[in-house]
């Protein structure tokens, strides 16, 4: 009996596993495979997933295996087929989290960082080359039937209070608790090739989509050292023949990419949809990543979105398991990231369209449409999405700022300067702006919120705890407040303009002991 089950050792389960683990819970990951698959997925990540890696320990030792985004107009181009710029996306803004706004990576690199932490930890176990075969539950706990992989006849059991099916697209988990997914409407198969190049020709953008009906592709920087080509299949070529070496290479000449310039690596064809589950919870089971949802790679969001799941569930289950909260709260979980997420797969599949358009003639509307819209080349760059947290949510209601990312930049303190989360904890975070006069929250109260692992900070121009770049100072100006209360995930719970921040604790106080525990458990607290 363990306290929690992982189903899936990617990324999503290994992040869901250390975060629990580093808690001092008992965790079991079950992964299929008997060992990690040694070819690149995801290629991209965003600055919020960047900082949720920071917060698991990733950050301090393996910030080299990103790579910013970095290029030409925003970093991210939508182009014609006669090359023209139809829109430009501003992957090279200066984002919230500290972090690059973008940057591309290795996937196996990753895994096998995360693998390694996560047997580090004492109350983790890893079980590799085990398949789910079956689950049942009651009010109180989950059993997992599971089988050697390979050997359906070699059965074990295992038990645990909670079970996170992380566990990819096609989640055994998923269809065993008879979880059904609603579909986007979008689905085409595209050439993935990965390769090293073998010169250090630079390109004009970080990631660049070719809208040519003639051959819809991308090109995309995946990591130090590393590019990628995407190339959708027309209905004359045939999956078989797409998937082939020669095809790779006859589609990356006309890119001055040769067997001469590249050595390749990979390639194989995927199908690009759009899909989410409609439920993400079924009892004492949960869905996180790439089983509760799915999208096409247009925006490079899939693995960042799974890596905010991970982050935004295991903070709830270490409050429920520990008793500061009941199970309602991860009624907040599904609410919240599944509006969340689907605003993302939307806005992915609505750039899937323009650029998967075969028609010349729909083309040629859609290129004149994209331009009038750019018709000054010099406008302001699209915005990637960053959508407001879904409804219900543990935030402060008709706080504007409420539900959105939060902000982490440089601090000064003892002498040491670093990111904010490094220095002072990435739990649940009050922030005073003291500038003008400190601000004082009731020591009773203080003392409630560390233990739930908050932490207090009173940051200045100059002071104790330095605003090295004016980052809070500057947030603190645009959302009109003197305290922000944040959460452990990094969106803001609320804000406060009153000289009041002890208000923000006592509301999360009372969410959590009204909203989210239960009257048996109230009475007990």
């Amino acid at each position: 009996m363990v306290d929690f089950l992982v189903v899936g050792a990617g990324p999503v389960g290994l992040l869901t596993a250390i975060m629990l683990g580093r808690d001092g819970w008992r965790v079991t990951v079950v992964e299929r495979w008997p060992a990690r698959y040694p070819l690149p997925r995801a290629c991209t990540i965003d600055h919020e997933a960047l900082r949720i890696l920071q917060s698991a320990g990733v950050m301090a030792d393996h910030a080299d295996l990103f790579e910013p985004s970095h290029g030409e107009r925003g970093g991210y181009q939508i182009r014609s087929g006669d090359g023209e710029l139809l829109r430009a996306i501003n992957w090279n803004r200066a984002a919230e989290s500290g972090w690059a706004n973008t940057n591309g990576f290795y996937q196996p690199d990753l895994e096998a960082v995360l693998e390694t932490m996560a047997g580090s930890i004492p109350t983790v176990e890893v079980r590799r080359g085990w398949s789910v075969a079956d689950i049942t539950q009651d009010e109180d706990d989950v059993a997992l039937t599971v089988h050697r992989t390979g050997d359906p006849q070699e059965r074990q059991t295992l038990t645990a209070r909670w079970l996170i099916g992380a566990d990819g697209a096609n989640s055994a988990v998923r269809e065993l608790v008879g979880v059904d997914s609603v579909d986007a409407g979008f689905e085409a198969d595209w050439l993935v090739v990965d390769y090293e190049p073998l010169d250090d020709r630079e390109w004009p953008a970080f990631v660049t989509q070719y809208c040519d009906p003639a051959q819809p592709a991308t090109a995309v920087n995946s990591g130090p050292g590393r590019r990628r080509f995407e190339f959708m299949r027309r209905a004359e070529t045939s999956v078989e023949d797409l998937a082939r070496a020669e095809t790779a290479w006859l589609l990356m000449a006309p890119f001055g990419v040769t067997p001469e310039n590249a050595t390749l690596e990979r390639h194989a064809v995927y199908t690009f949809r759009g899909r989410w589950a409609n439920e993400w919870r079924r009892g004492r089971v949960l869905l996180a990543g790439d089983s509760a949802h799915l999208m096409p790679p247009f925006l490079g969001q899939g693995l960042c979105s799974g890596l905010r799941d991970a982050s935004a569930l295991a903070w709830r289950l270490s409050l429920v398991e520990a008793g500061r909260a009941g199970t309602g709260l991860l009624d907040s979980y599904v609410s919240e990231r599944s509006s969340h997420v689907r605003e993302i797969v939307e806005a992915a599949v609505a750039i899937g369209e323009l650029v998967c358009e075969l028609d010349p003639d729909r083309a040629a509307e859609r290129d004149s449409a994209m331009k009038a819209e750019r018709a000054d080349p010099d406008a302001v760059f699209v915005e990637p999405p960053h959508p407001r947290l879904g409804e219900p949510s543990l935030t402060m209601p008709g706080d504007t700022a409420a539900g959105r990312l939060s902000v982490q930049g440089r601090i000064e303190e003892d002498g040491i300067t670093g990111l904010f989360d490094d220095l002072r904890g990435g739990g649940w975070q009050l922030i005073l702006l003291a500038d003008e006069a400190p601000l004082t929250v009731p020591s009773e109260l203080a003392r409630w919120f560390e233990s739930i692992g908050g932490t207090i900070t009173e940051v200045a121009a100059n002071g104790q705890v330095r605003d090295v770049d004016g980052t809070y100072r500057a947030w603190f100006a645009a959302h009109r407040c003197g305290a922000v209360l944040s959460r452990p995930d990094f969106y803001v719970f609320g804000t406060d303009s009153s000289n009041n921040p002890a208000r923000l604790l006592r509301e999360l106080q009372q969410s959590l002991l009204t909203t989210f525990l239960p009257v048996r458990e109230r009475a007990l607290s």
